[in-house]
């Protein structure tokens, strides 16, 4: 792969220990002072990784792999703001205007998959960031981490609401054939006031759909997650028809659904926006998330409805690898809720 241009030189670049160790004894704004600030008013710090294959425990895949940290999507619901405390950092706006560019990554993930030790187990994609955020359109950071995967045979499943995968259709094909890929494109709504609310940093619902199209008429097996469903802004049933049929107009693969859940530095985060943008929201949430997860009632009618229109717009034998039960892949499951089937129809038939 080319060696993309740097956008600032820093010498010994930071990794992320150091990073966060520099923000805690400088604070913020000095530490970030030195990242890169681009058109899109996010700024940029490179930074390199010691591994670039993650361990996880409790998931149903063993590995998983980010080549950023923070998203520029900023939707309201993520999971991944709760983490940004490890950095000294808050989830609310710096997760998604300060992204971490592991710059070194696809050379270390090279190494990673020649070890003799590497047993091809399935690598999980953009769990706690967009592998296709727009920042991947200038360090290819995804691309070169896909052309090393395939060469070494790994199996992967992909989450992203970047219709940007479309650019790599052509690798995550070859994946498909040759150890198992499939691509799970996070669609939670298609109504307009709803997305610009919760992913106000997101392609249009619609364009990624179509990314979906464009991705199985290329030969890889493509769904969507319908994921989070979000209480009080997509659960409405008109709402929710909408979201179904156009997934199923536009040819997806499967396609899961799972009502959204909040945890800490997450449900901080969200609450405050609902404070600011939809008070009169903030009772009834306080209500139905007294905990991490709605009240099991309330879920349980949204399945009800989600699955009566599963079956409306013949969705239902589209389940390869993603039960309708399945939670956000990005979201860590509860006990209750059935994970996501990573392993279940990765490879094309």
């Amino acid at each position: 792969m080319a060696v993309q241009p740097l956008f600032f030189d820093l010498g010994k670049r930071l990794t992320t220990r150091t990073l966060a160790l520099k923000i805690k004894t400088a604070g913020v704004s000095t530490a970030i002072d030195e990242a890169q600030r681009r058109a899109d008013a996010a700024s940029y710090q490179e930074i390199t990784c010691r591994s670039a294959l993650n361990p996880v425990k409790g998931m149903p895949f063993n590995w998983t792999l980010n080549p950023y940290r923070g998203c520029t999507h900023a939707c309201h619901y993520c999971f991944a703001r709760r983490y940004q405390t490890q950095l000294e950092l808050g989830p609310d706006d710096h997760f998604s205007s300060f992204i971490l560019v592991k710059v070194n990554l696809v050379e270390v993930l090279r190494r990673e998959l020649d070890k003799p030790t590497w047993s091809r187990e399935q690598v999980a994609i953009g769990t706690a960031t967009d592998p296709y955020q727009p920042i991947e359109g200038h360090y290819t950071l995804t691309r070169g981490s896909l052309e090393a995967l395939a060469a070494s045979r790994t199996p992967i499943g992909l989450v992203t609401k970047g219709p940007m995968v479309v650019r790599d259709a052509d690798l995550l094909a070859e994946l498909g054939r040759t150890a198992g890929c499939t691509v799970y494109m996070s669609v939670p709504t298609v109504d307009e006031d709803a997305w610009r609310a919760l992913e106000p940093g997101t392609a249009h619902p619609l364009q990624r759909l179509r990314a979906v199209r464009m991705l199985r008429n290329a030969g890889v097996n493509a769904g969507v997650l319908m994921a989070p469903v979000v209480p009080g802004f997509t659960t409405q049933p008109a709402r929710l028809e909408a979201t179904i049929k156009a997934v199923a107009d536009h040819g997806a693969a499967f396609m899961g659904a799972n009502v959204m859940y909040l945890k800490g530095g997450t449900k901080d985060h969200f609450m405050g926006f609902l404070t600011q943008k939809f008070p009169h929201m903030v009772e009834g949430y306080g209500r139905l998330y007294a905990g991490a997860y709605a009240k099991p009632d309330y879920v349980n009618s949204v399945r009800a409805m989600i699955s009566t229109l599963q079956d409306r717009y013949d969705l239902r034998r589209r389940t390869r690898g993603v039960p309708s039960e399945a939670p956000d892949v990005n979201e860590d499951p509860a006990p209750s809720q059935p994970a996501l089937g990573w392993d279940d129809g990765a490879r094309q038939p």
